[in-house]
């Protein structure tokens, strides 16, 4: 996609980035207070340190124009997501059930091949219990019956944020879309959430608005790998009273200290939900976050990214299984050569040599940094997510001549 979404405080939170000149003599101080300088760099002398600041100069313009580069990645998103919105929209009437498809549109390939594959008999069999199937249904059902509820049961990321009570509410939802700002806006996207009427909340859709940024930091301009997701906004759900799921009620027993008399009082508490995630966490400005904040608002625009760059655009096979799969297939190959770099680097230890440090991503896969791990002049908190998926996203995209199609 358009690279790493690193980010910091969610729901508005201001900038916390220290700010200072990206100028020679800036640049130049904190290179020189760097306690990690090559013992090479040290060594060289005054005229050749000098050409390598040079160097470095120039790796800061370059930095520039690569977040140029992925500010127009994102206008062609937006172009191409105007391309794939048309067929989201049919996937959403099919499952809703207010178009039914053609013969023709309902035919593929597997299942003329399993056709083939059955014998004489076994096709009669089948046909057999179809016809009795159908005899003893009164009505066929409507669209795809849970269709999104069930993509939230079998992605893991999604099923640990569902709780049970949240299942009847999500039956009603009808569509999920990814919407990019518009040109001349800011960065950012937004998942919109459709629901049918309900006995819930009296919202039509929900949303979540990610906000990014795509330009070096002047503090730290080496770290630029992409566009920053920098905060989220959610909305207000407007429950029927009574359904919220967010909140309990509990009874608590209070004794009086004086009289000795008991009375039991009650009152609302935070409780487990999906619908929280409507509810991003707040930081005040200036205030430093802790760990366990770090970690929610890492994990909340994982989550982001991850509707945006994987559910949305395959529902089908989330909902089949087959995205799963190809998820698995994927996390195994990164395990194994993950395995096969540490034995490499054990090897270049036991020779007495430090192997160089590998990096098989690209500068548009994201990664996470570990939210125990702040980067020294910021709160950010890096995401990370799988490699990009295909269409309808830009993914995989490289500065260079040409861009690099979809893995």
């Amino acid at each position: 996609m358009e690279g790493d979404h690193r980010s910091r405080a969610a729901g508005g939170m201001d900038d916390q980035t220290v700010q200072t000149p990206q100028g020679p003599l800036g640049l130049q101080d904190r290179l020189d207070s760097s306690p990690h300088i090559p013992s090479t760099i040290e060594s060289l002398p005054k005229s050749v340190k000098r050409r390598v600041n040079t160097l470095k100069q120039l790796q800061v313009k370059s930095a520039h124009i690569e977040a140029q580069f992925y500010e127009e990645v994102h206008e062609l998103e937006r172009k191409y997501a105007t391309l794939y919105q048309p067929l989201f929209d049919k996937r959403r009437d099919v499952v809703s059930g207010a178009v039914e498809p053609t013969d023709e549109e309902c035919e593929w390939q597997s299942d003329r091949e399993d056709e083939e594959e059955l014998s004489e008999e076994l096709q009669k069999k089948a046909t057999m219990e179809e016809n009795k199937e159908a005899a003893s249904t009164e009505e066929d059902p409507k669209g795809i019956p849970e269709f999104w509820l069930t993509i939230f049961r079998s992605v893991d990321m999604l099923s640990d944020m569902m709780q049970e009570h949240d299942e009847p509410i999500l039956k009603h939802l009808q569509d999920i879309k990814v919407k990019f700002s518009e040109p001349g806006q800011p960065m950012s996207f937004t998942l919109v959430f459709h629901f049918e009427p309900n006995g819930y909340f009296n919202n039509s859709i929900l949303t979540k608005v990610y906000k990014m940024k795509s330009e070096p930091d002047p503090s730290d301009p080496f770290s630029f790998e992409g566009p920053e997701i920098v905060g989220c906004e959610g909305c207000d759900i407007d429950w029927i009273r009574g359904k919220d799921v967010t909140v309990k009620t509990i009874k608590k027993k209070q004794k009086h200290k004086g009289r000795g008399t008991v009375r039991t009082i009650t009152k609302q508490v935070p409780n487990d939900s999906f619908f929280n995630f409507f509810s991003p966490v707040k930081v005040p400005p200036g205030e430093e976050m802790d760990e366990d904040l770090e970690f929610n608002l890492a994990t909340d625009f994982e989550i982001g990214h991850f509707f945006r760059e994987r559910i949305v655009p395959r529902a089908v096979l989330y909902f089949t299984g087959e995205a799963l799969e190809d998820d698995e297939s994927f996390d195994e190959e990164e395990l194994e050569e993950a395995e096969e770099e540490d034995h490499e680097d054990d090897g270049d230890e036991d020779e007495g040599t430090m192997s160089p440090r590998r990096n098989s991503l690209s500068p548009c896969v994201c990664r996470r940094r570990s939210p125990s791990q702040p980067s020294a002049n910021s709160s950010r908190v890096e995401t990370t997510e799988a490699p990009p998926p295909p269409p309808p996203l830009v993914q995989s995209v490289q500065p260079g001549p040409a861009l690099q199609g979809p893995r």
